[in-house]
């Protein structure tokens, strides 16, 4: 079952927003999905209290902590949500569980510097992991962007250096704060409301249907 670990260890990157619409997302698509939340202020956790029960359903992963993860039964798909200051033996821990990273990431200098000393030591708990065949995949995804500006460039050439994929570069809009407001997804109303939106979605979500064919062999 693919476990979908959405994390970066700066605070307010929109780890709970891309959580959620992956979550949105999987629905969806048909698939029995869970949402956890391991984050002290249980935002995604909240969100989901506040999702019409009319709509695909999302079950809530109930965690404590790190220490009680266990992949859930009777979902095909777990996302997790995880906290600021995610380090060391709590990531170690979460990362047991993970098939596929999901990192957001804002295009600011601070965000920028924090998410490469992230990346790296994912990059090293993934070595070791692959020295047992489980290596999990890690992507970017660029949050609140504002096309045209220096800070997308900046952000285009820090991940360069990276060498990992940028799966979307989404845009700063009120769309998403609107939509979490009421425990919604871009899934969940008129296409031709947020169009955009889901255009900047494509590749990303080319990359979950990948982990879900994956998981279903």
């Amino acid at each position: 079952m693919p476990v979908i670990l959405v994390a970066n260890p700066k605070g307010g990157v929109g780890k709970s927003t891309l959580a959620s619409n992956i979550a949105g997302f999987l629905a969806h698509r048909g698939h029995a999905v869970m949402l956890g939340d391991i984050d002290r202020q249980q935002s995604s956790a909240r969100w989901l209290a506040q999702r019409p029960a009319a709509l695909p359903a999302i079950r809530g992963w109930e965690l404590a902590s790190t220490e009680q993860l266990r992949t859930p039964k009777g979902v095909s798909h777990a996302v997790l949500d995880t906290p600021a200051g995610l380090r060391g033996k709590r990531l170690t821990q979460a990362l047991k569980v993970a098939e596929r990273v999901v990192v957001p990431l804002q295009p600011s200098l601070f965000d920028i510097q924090a998410t490469y000393d992230f990346v790296r030591e994912l990059q090293d708990h993934a070595h070791d992991r692959d020295k047992l065949g489980e290596r999990p995949e890690i992507a970017l995804v660029a949050m609140r962007v504002r096309e045209g500006t220096l800070s997308q460039q900046q952000l285009h050439q820090f991940i360069e250096q990276l060498g990992l994929p940028l799966l979307a570069e989404l845009r700063d809009t009120q769309n998403y704060v609107q939509l979490a407001a009421r425990g919604l997804t871009l899934w969940d109303i008129a296409p031709g409301r947020v169009t955009r939106d889901l255009e900047q979605w494509q590749r990303l979500c080319a990359w979950l249907e990948r982990s879900t064919a994956v998981g279903k062999e």
